[in-house]
Formats: structure tokens, sequence, C-alpha cells
């Protein structure tokens, strides 16, 4: 693999069985090399995997494929004719051109069909009309609000999103909700009269985690009813076939800050009397409930050591049993039949094809990857285990060359994954197969705070930011290098966002990095105070810095004591970042500036926490690349 390989590769999202089961509808996205961007289309296969359709195409991309449950129609979310407001098309799956619905103001979240298929229900943000005026001067942001920035979105100066309903027979939508809150999630019940969704209506929620589900009934003026009261997060609801029951998703916590806690899941009454929680006593998150056909079970997937995959709950004896099992990454499942399934999956050989499980075995039914495989030799991997200085059993994944000699000892990369709550997988994992084609071996480490391993062990890291994890990252670089699979005086290390936040920490540790790259990271966190959009995860997790300034300074180790850092650094970052800013790369990079320590700074225009740019994909690897075959080649 070569950075090049960005402008060639295809990804599958967004996975949808029709009703009747007989074809599978997903995305498609893939590079427009001369646009410099990424374009999504919908397809179909069928459920033998003989045939594959392209039902949309064009210069602005299509996403969000949903059947109409009486399997006429494919609804879409697109840009286009439009000038990149989204609105709802709709295309006859028999073939024809796509026809737009309405048109709407404000950005369109999420929709869900009616089960009868007369209704839509959309999710639509309000429109922000400061951008309305006539002139392309914008007026000031006005801002009173506790959360007031984030992520792609921006300032926040609005942040109501309500539901509203279209309707076939009169081609008009009307509000169904209304309020200074946010709505969504919608799923309807299977008579088509009322809707569940999620909100957070506490009384100030941009300080808390705790949404809710709601019940609304669709006819008349009526008003939601709040079914859930547990003080943590409940979302992803999904109706039962019968009516009687939603199946939802319920966090392990009831603080107002839940980031290190579990998903779990839970079924809950329609009329909110009783619930009943399936997955507690696995202690793995889960995520992505679906109903069987028969509505006796539950599918979930759950995130376990390095694997992700789909499991059943028999809803009434609270028994679990998996669907698949192997060293590969589930993301998405989708029912057909009670026991036939269809499902994304990744293994770190073949990037994400649409597989059908039946009878535990996962059959191909996509070859959207060959063309992409043919001309590569994929680099090996495996997993391994290693013990930290104070005896904590760590999981990782080591990827080395196809071509390496045997017994040689290779200039090693530690990888490091953000979050910090997450994991690795046995999954394709492109910037790690680039890194190991270059010539290394590339090393993922879960470290202490990541998920996959229980709620204690993603816990452990609360308030203590650099210490557990700097010491699960040079216990696997130990055990590496023992095994003689590293060179010692060739390491490594790199990561982006808390990657490259535990990157800072790392080197300020330990001065056997010969080369690093830091990026989307920060190191003197007091500064970060106000300036990302962590202010509630601050509050909660480490206190004011006014109050509570001794932990801040401790946890500003890497810039406070930079004069230990003796790593040269490549740091990155975002233009427009407002997950973690510009700023944290810009202070260290001035900070080795300043003390004499060979470093560089890129900086990505307009881009956010996530780089799309195609071009700046490949720039990123190829800076990798060169960075590290500077200082350790």
């Amino acid at each position: 693999m070569k950075p090049a390989d960005v402008f060639r590769f295809q990804s599958i999202n967004d996975l949808q069985v029709s009703p009747e089961g007989n074809w599978v509808a997903y995305t498609i996205s893939s590079v427009d090399s001369i646009k410099d961007k990424s374009i999504s289309h919908i397809w179909m296969s069928n459920w033998e995997g003989t045939a594959s359709l392209q039902l949309t195409n064009g210069d602005d991309g299509d996403e969000t494929p949903r059947w109409s449950p009486d399997g006429k129609y494919l609804s879409f979310i697109s840009t286009r004719q439009t000038n990149d407001e989204s609105q709802l098309w709709l295309i006859d799956r028999r073939g024809g051109e796509g026809q737009k619905l309405f048109s709407v103001k404000g950005k369109m979240t999420d929709y869900a069909w009616s089960p009868d298929s007369k209704k839509i229900v959309l999710s639509i943000a309000d429109p922000n009309y400061a951008d309305t005026a006539k002139s392309k001067i914008r007026k000031p942001f006005v801002i009173d609000r506790f959360h007031f920035k984030q992520d792609v979105e921006g300032y926040l100066d609005s942040g109501s999103t309500h539901l509203y309903l279209y309707d076939f027979a009169t081609k008009k939508i009307d509000t169904l909700t209304r309020g200074i809150y946010k709505e969504s999630m919608p799923t309807w019940n299977p008579q088509s009269n009322k809707i569940a969704f999620v909100s957070n209506r506490s009384v100030n929620p941009d300080q808390t985690d705790n949404d809710d589900i709601f019940i609304i009934e669709t006819n008349g003026n009526a008003q939601p009813k709040k079914i859930t009261t547990w003080k943590g997060g409940d979302n992803n609801p999904v109706w039962s076939p019968d009516g009687k029951y939603i199946a939802y998703l319920q966090t392990t916590s009831e603080e107002n800050f839940t980031m290190y806690g579990h998903t779990m899941l839970a079924i809950i009454s329609e009329d909110g009397s009783t619930t009943k929680l399936l997955s507690q006593k696995l202690d793995r998150p889960v995520r992505s409930p679906k109903w069987s056909k028969d509505g006796h079970s539950i599918a979930v997937i759950v995130s376990d050591d390095r694997q992700s995959y789909p499991v059943v709950y028999n809803i009434e004896n609270g028994s679990m049993k998996k669907l698949a099992e192997c060293d590969c990454s589930y993301s998405e499942i989708d029912n057909r039949l009670s026991d036939d399934w269809a499902a994304l999956m990744s293994t770190p050989q073949i990037p994400a094809e649409v597989y059908k499980l039946s009878n535990n075995n996962p059959v191909r039914i996509t070859h959207v990857q060959d063309s992409f495989l043919a001309p590569l030799s994929i680099v090996k991997v495996e997993g391994f285990k290693s013990k930290s200085k104070d005896g904590t059993s760590i999981s990782g994944i080591l990827y080395t060359p196809a071509n390496a000699e045997v017994n040689k000892k290779l200039p090693l990369i530690l990888f490091i994954h953000g979050g910090p709550v997450g994991q690795d997988e046995y999954e394709f994992d492109f910037t790690r197969q680039m890194l190991s084609a270059a010539g290394y071996a590339v090393a993922a480490i879960n470290y202490r705070g990541s998920n996959g391993r229980g709620v204690a062990f993603t816990r452990s890291i609360f308030a203590d930011w650099g210490n557990k994890e700097v010491m699960d990252i040079r216990g696997a670089t130990d055990y590496l290098i023992a095994k003689g699979i590293a060179d010692s005086a060739k390491l490594g290390i790199a990561g982006w966002s808390y990657g490259g936040i535990l990157t800072d920490y790392t080197i300020a540790t330990d001065t056997r990095f010969k080369a690093a790259s830091s990026g989307a990271g920060s190191a003197l966190q007091l500064s970060m105070y106000g300036v990302d959009e962590y202010v509630n995860q601050y509050n909660n997790e480490l206190g004011t810095p006014w109050t509570h300034l001794d932990k801040w300074l401790k946890l500003s180790y890497p810039f406070l004591k930079a004069d230990r850092i003796h790593t040269p650094t490549l740091f990155m970052a975002s233009q427009s970042d407002f997950n973690v800013p510009a700023v944290g790369a810009e202070q260290m990079y001035q900070a080795l500036r300043t003390i004499g320590i060979a470093t560089q700074l890129v900086i990505y225009p307009s881009q956010f926490h996530e780089i799309t740019v195609p071009s700046y994909l490949v720039d990123r690897y190829q800076r990798w690349i060169n960075w590290f075959d500077k200082y350790l080649k």
C-alpha cells in the first residue's frame, strides 16, 4: 500500500435489508480525484450475491437510504440541486430518476417511514437565520448557552431540532414537536400512530448527558410523554414488532458526564411501567439494537477485546447467543428473517463488505473491495498481550511487512488510537497497513481507558490522564523489544486526537523514542478550558481550574516540562477543529522550537477534527512516512 491508494479506496456504509428480504441496500463512498472529495452513492445487491445495481449517481452524493415499508421505493438524503442543503429524495426501486419530495429549511438529521408507508417523520434542526441574509457577510454570533461550540457545527447560537411529519396524501409537512429542545432518533410503532424519540429535557441540557426516550401520538396536538427515568443516557429506541416494547440503549453511569461508562441493552414497556436490562452482566458495550422478525429476540453488536461481533438476546429469559465470532470487526447488522441477518464486517485482510449470517456462518454478498486489494500485498496482522509495570495485562495488535526478514528486528511505530474510550480491533486498518507497508512494525495498543475490557478498565483513567495509559504504552514497547520484534534504537510513536495527546504525554515521559507525530493533540490542558467542546467533561471530571488548579497543572506536564522532551516531533492539526483545536499543536510546536528540538507544524486548511479532503489524507500519510524514515531509518 502507498498513500495514493486513498484515491482508489471505497467504503461501504448504512446497510438496509429490503422489507421482503431479497435485496440489501447500502452506500458506497469513493473518491473523485478531480474534485478532491469523497462522494457516496446508493447501491443494492440481491441476497444471493449474484447481482449488484447502482441506484444513484451524480456529483453531489447521496446517503441515508431507507426502504419504504411496502418495498416500492428507496428514499435518501441528498444535496443535489440545493447548494449543500440536504433534502429528502425518492427513487423507484425498479429504476428511474430520483424525485425530490419537498424542500425544507434547516439541516435534516434523521428520518423514518411509517410502517403503513403513508408518512415520514423528519428530524430537522432550526435554520440559522443569521446566514439567510442577502448579504454574504454573516451576522454576529450571539451566544448565551453553556455549551457554545461543537466541531463541524461551529459556534452554537441556536440549538433546537424538532420533529415534523410529511404526509404523502396531502404532500404537506406538519410540525410535531416544538420548544427549545433537540429531538432525535425518531422511530414508529407498528400501528403508525405513535413515535418514540430521544431528547434531553433536563433543566440544563448542555450540562448533563441525561437523554430520555419520549413517545408522542401523531394525531392532533398531543404532548410528548417521557417513559424513561434513568439520569444517565437512554437512546437508540426501536419498537418491537407487536408494539408492546421498545428496545434501547442505557448508559451504565447515572452521572452528568457518562463518557467512561458503557451502553447496555434494555427493553421497556410502551407505557414505561416495566424495564429490563438484558446485557448488564456482560460488562461490555453494545450498540445497534435490532429486533428479530418474530419479536422474541434482539440483536446487538458487542465490543469485546479487539473484536466486535453480533449477538442475540432472548427477551424472555435473557439468554445470549453469538451470531458470529472471529478475529474481525462487525460494524452494522440488519434483520432479514428471524434467523437470517445481514452484516457489514471487516477483517485485517479485507475492508468492510456485506455478509449474510445463517447458522453462525458469514457468507460474503458484495465484492466491492476486490479491485482495491488485487494489486496489494497485505501486511501480516496478529494479536499480542503485554504486561505493564503494575502487572496489568494489555491487549495489542501488531502489523509487520509481508516481506519482512525472519528474526530481523524492525523499526517500530506505536500508532495510538483516540477516544480514549474506543478500541483497536481486528479490522482493515488503512493507517497501520500503510505505515507497516513502508517497512515498519506497527503496534496498536488498547491502553487503560479503552473499552472492550469492562467498565472498571475504561474508568481507571478518570481524572488521571497520561499516567496509566503511558505505563501501558511503555509496557507494550518493552514487550516488543524483548520479543526481538522491535529495534530498541529505532522507536517511533504517533496518534491522532487522544492518540496525539498520549503521544505528547509519552515523549515527555520516555526519551527512548527517536521520532514522533502528534496529530490533533493538546498538552497544556489548562489552556483548553472554554477553547474546545469539552467543558461539561472538564467540570465533571476535573473540576474547574480555579478550584482544582493543581490537578490541571499536573495533567499539563508535557508542556510545563517540555524541556524533558528530546524526540523530534511532527505536529499536525486542522484549522477549523473545535474538538481539539489547533492551539494544542501550536503550543507544543512553539515549545519544542524554543528549546531547540527538531519539529514541524502542519495545519490542514478548513478541516474539522476528522480530515476528509482526499489529497490532505494522502499528504498526511506521506508526511508520516517521510518523518519516520528520516529519524528511524
